[in-house]
Order: structure tokens, then sequence, then C-alpha cells
């Protein structure tokens, strides 16, 4: 079973409109979902409309929450200081993955198992799961 940790972005694209892609996550069968509450609450800051706010509440009844207080990031990797209790929440958590729409930060690490966490945006983790 995989065990996916949902970075900001992906929560708030998949609270932002009520047919969003990103629902499919919250469908699979064999996928634990997770988060931090710092990645939600910055998804939920950036949702401006009481409808979307909403539809967060909801989806985060599925998550798992893990959130890390101590800690550094691996040697080889750098990210910005917001980014850091994404990455670290992510270690912790013993996530599989880590799904980030964030190519401007994460990008560069798209495809690589950093602290055990395979980072890849949301679309190449479910293309992967239709192609096996």
């Amino acid at each position: 079973m995989d065990r996916l940790f949902l970075d900001a972005n992906v929560l708030f694209s998949a609270a932002y409109r009520p047919d969003a892609g990103l629902l499919q996550l919250w469908k699979l069968p064999d996928a634990a979902l997770c988060a931090s509450h710092y990645a939600v609450e910055e998804a939920r800051i950036n949702l401006a409309e009481p409808d979307q706010r909403l539809r967060l509440a909801q989806l985060t009844k599925r998550l798992s929450f893990f959130d890390a207080i101590h800690g550094k990031l691996p040697r080889e990797i750098s990210l910005p200081e917001k980014d850091v209790p994404i990455m670290l929440s992510a270690i912790e958590a013993r996530a599989t993955h880590l799904l980030t729409g964030d190519f401007r930060h994460f990008g560069r690490y798209f495809g690589r198992r950093i602290g055990g966490v395979l980072i890849l945006p949301p679309a190449a983790y479910l293309s992967s799961r239709r192609a096996t």
C-alpha cells in the first residue's frame, strides 16, 4: 500500500473545484493519504470561497496527520524555509511518496527518493498507477 503525503498545493487544487481531477487520489483503494496541519492551513488560507474551505475540511477527514517538530533535511536537498516542514513531515510519516505541484522548489527532485520518500507531481503518480 502506498502512503501518499499531500503538499498544500495538492490539497488546494483538490478543494478548489467540486470536480477537481485530484479527487481521484481519495478514491484509490490501496493508498493511505496523509498531510501535515501546516500543509492544510497553507491550503486553507489560499482558498477564497467558503464552499472551497468546506470541501477542504471534508477532504481532510480522510487524512492521517504527521507534523515534523524537529529535524534536518538530508544533505542532498535544499529547499526554501517554507517547504522544509513539508519534506520533514513526509519523512516523519514514512510516506512512500510526496505529491506536490511545486515545480519551482521541488521540481529538481521529481523522480528522486529523499529520506525514503519518492517526490512526484500528482499527475505522474496517477499515470504510473494507470500503467500498472
